[in-house]
C-alpha cells in the first residue's frame, strides 16, 4: 500500500469514529476515558494539534465542532450528564 492510499484510509477510518461518536451522544466522555482512555475532548485536542504541526490555523472551538458536530457548549446543554 503506498503512502496516498493509506492516509486516505486512515482519513476515512477517522471521519467513521468522529461519525459514531457523534451518533452515540449517550456515550459520555468520562466513560469513554474510563474504556479508552480517551474522549472527543482527546480527539478535538489532537487534531488541533495536527493543524498547528502543519501550520494551519485552527481554533480550538472549531476543532470541537468538527469532532462533536456542533458547538462543544451546545453539545454539553443536550448531551452531557452527571456521573451517576
Amino acid at each position: 500500500m503506498d503512502e496516498t492510499a493509506r492516509t486516505e484510509i486512515e482519513a476515512a477510518a477517522f471521519r467513521r469514529l468522529v461519525e459514531h461518536l457523534q451518533e452515540r451522544t449517550d456515550v459520555q466522555n468520562i466513560d469513554l476515558m474510563d474504556l479508552a482512555g480517551f474522549c472527543r475532548n482527546c480527539l478535538s485536542r489532537w487534531y488541533l494539534e495536527a493543524a498547528d504541526e502543519r501550520g494551519i490555523p485552527l481554533a480550538k472551538a472549531e476543532a470541537q465542532r468538527i469532532v462533536y458536530g456542533m458547538p462543544y457548549e451546545d453539545w454539553k446543554a443536550k448531551f452531557q450528564t452527571e456521573r451517576a
